[in-house]
């Protein structure tokens, strides 16, 4: 099918579209009309200018480029980090890792043998084995015991958490039901993480996490979560196939996930000392920065909607 002649995809593109056409024109007006500095928003706008498109045209040519988007996104989520955390020092063990995200965007494009099925959902669920075995084969093959201990890990953390458990994203693609399951983490984790800060912004009291993320507030997460929850019922379109109990789950998923999705690569950024992992869209930071919380939630999800619907 068209993707344009989808209609789950074309209500998420009219809406989007629409949204992105409000947002600039309040900008516009907050600027010239009530002399207000939006320079924040400003970026923050011109970064969703960019990273929307680049959604919808990768969806919109088919599962091949949408699996190739996802992978990419991985392997960029996973430099930034070795970057960050000075692994990228050990080419040996990022080289394994990437060549293990790389492994995870093949499966999920190929099929599964004497199947027409799209996507090897085995050698997915097995892949961590045989990566973890390579890395750890790696200080051995180098005769090598001094100092291993700290890059093997982050290795192992690079792969499962950026590689492996984002590259549910892209195994998502092979879905009968993509554009829907995809299309609604696309929107429903970032405005989770947008109810978080507007929320804790007019509303924030007590601290959630200081020592992690000392902006977030209770009063923050909870509105970000009754969100999240009432969210899949906006959007029941994108997954009609769905009952009570899966859009419930699909709003605690999102409202939990995301969050702590958030906190966990906030975690690390507060333990190296650093703001953002990277600096590739000017007000929103890194890749990293921006699928964080997407990397909790993807498994969970893709993993419920298996169970009950099978992909």
């Amino acid at each position: 099918m068209n993707s344009l002649e989808n209609p789950i995809f074309r209500s998420y593109l009219l809406v989007l579209g629409a949204l992105l056409l409000v947002a600039g024109a309040l900008i516009v007006f907050l600027r010239f009309a009530l002399r207000k500095n939006v320079d924040h928003a400003w970026k923050a706008y011109r970064g969703w200018l960019i990273m929307i498109p680049l959604v919808f045209a990768a969806l919109y040519f088919g599962r091949e480029t949408t699996v190739v988007f996802f992978t990419l996104l991985a392997i960029g989520a996973f430099t930034e980090f070795a970057r960050a955390t000075g692994l990228y020092r050990d080419w040996w063990l990022t080289g394994v890792v990437l060549l293990g995200i790389t492994a995870v965007g093949v499966v999920s494009f190929i099929d599964e043998p004497n199947t027409t099925t799209h996507g090897w959902y085995g050698m997915l669920m097995a892949l961590p084995v045989y990566v973890v075995a390579a890395i750890l084969m790696i200080p051995i093959l180098r005769d090598r015991a001094k100092g291993q201990l700290q890059p093997i890990a982050l290795a192992l953390l690079g792969f499962i958490y950026m590689g492996w458990m984002f590259g549910h994203m892209a195994f998502l693609a092979n879905a009968r039901n993509a554009y829907g399951y995809l299309l609604y983490l696309l929107v429903a984790v970032p405005l989770c993480d947008i109810a978080a800060f507007t929320f804790g912004k007019f509303f924030g009291r007590h601290k959630f996490r200081p020592n992690i993320s000392p902006n977030k507030t209770w009063e923050g997460a909870i509105g970000a979560f009754a969100v999240s929850m009432a969210f899949p019922w906006l959007v029941r379109f994108s997954f009609p196939e769905f009952a009570t109990r899966e859009l419930i789950l699909a709003g605690l998923i999102v409202g939990i996930g995301s969050q702590f999705g958030d906190l966990s690569i906030s975690l690390i950024k507060r333990d190296i000392g650093i703001k953002d992992m990277g600096a590739l869209l000017e007000g929103h930071g890194g890749i990293l920065d921006r699928v964080d919380s997407l990397i909790y939630v993807a498994p969970l999800f893709f993993h419920m909607v298996r169970y009950f619907h099978g992909l």
